[in-house]
């Protein structure tokens, strides 16, 4: 358009020209007739090509009415020169409500506060990853606009995430039923998504702040329990130093057993005898006697 412009301005000052100097075929004239015509040229040119980048498509319209049979893809595509062309993007994109002041798209606190089914107040912290269907752009155009983060993609995630946790317990939500509350808001949202006219690629429940009092309630029973396994292991410890202590008692009275049960008087006096000769003590020694054998007298000299 501003070529355009200039071009009709160009025009004006060759015919201001003609006026002033009387002669129609002056050097000036030539020259700002000839650069008027090339820039109307450029001009024309320019609003009849429309250059649309990659991961973008391209709507046009014209005094107000959307085109709903043709879209513009990435490249060079020639238009009307009368035509407005809204370009969108077809990208992966993502929308994050966090409670963190430099995290969500918001400024200061974003993130989203349920009521969990025992009716405590729970924060989640959310990203969506969703990108525009190509051939819903016109749709999308007509009856949402341009600014669809704000019109749908944030209102009605929102909503959905307050919907699905009545049905869970704060405790829940926050250990054991995560997936599966992330699960059911996701399938919630892609419906609505979908008739929308998005693609709902990813939803990312990045963190679940609960009550302090909730909070301290959780961390007593991870204390208490895991105190409760360290007793239970303690205990089984000692089980098996008892069983190895009754273990190593049993094989020493079946060995005792079977001394007593296998060896003769005249062997025990046997490894006797042969114990004492290869002591490098000098000494006398009676062995028997007892009334029973004739006594015998050592000397191990």
């Amino acid at each position: 358009m501003f070529l355009i412009v200039l071009s009709i301005a160009l025009y004006v000052a060759y015919i201001i020209v003609g006026q002033i100097t009387k002669n129609p075929k002056s050097l000036a004239r030539t020259i700002l007739r000839a650069t008027s015509f090339v820039f109307l040229i450029l001009g024309l040119l320019n609003m009849c090509i429309v250059q649309i980048e990659p991961g973008e498509v391209g709507v046009k319209k014209i005094f107000g009415k959307v085109n709903e049979t043709e879209i513009l893809y990435s490249g060079l595509n020639f238009i009307n020169p009368l035509s407005d062309v809204e370009k969108f993007n077809i990208k992966t994109q993502n929308y994050t409500m966090s409670s963190k002041h430099d995290e969500g798209e918001q400024e200061g606190d974003d993130a989203i506060r349920v009521l969990s089914a025992d009716g405590l107040e729970v924060i989640i912290d959310l990203t969506v990853l969703y990108s525009m269907n190509p051939i819903e752009a016109p749709k999308i155009l007509k009856e949402i606009g341009t600014d669809y983060t704000a019109v749908i993609v944030r209102p009605l995630t929102r909503t959905k995430v307050r919907d699905n946790a009545v049905y869970y317990d704060a405790v829940s939500l926050y250990s054991k039923k995560r997936d599966e509350f992330q699960n059911r808001i996701f399938k919630s949202i892609e419906q609505d998504f979908t008739k929308r006219g998005f693609v709902l690629e990813q939803l990312l429940v990045r963190n679940i702040t609960l009550p302090e009092s909730v909070k301290s309630s959780i961390e007593s029973k991870i204390n208490a329990e895991q105190d409760a396994q360290k007793m239970e292991f303690v205990l089984q410890k000692e089980k098996q130093e008892a069983e190895r202590k009754r273990v190593e008692a049993q094989g020493i009275a079946d060995y005792q057993k079977i001394l007593s049960s296998g060896l003769s008087d005249k062997q025990l006096q046997y490894e006797m005898i042969k114990a004492i000769q290869n002591s490098p003590n000098s000494k006398i020694i009676v062995l028997g006697g007892n009334g029973k054998s004739t006594p015998m007298i050592l000397d191990t000299k």
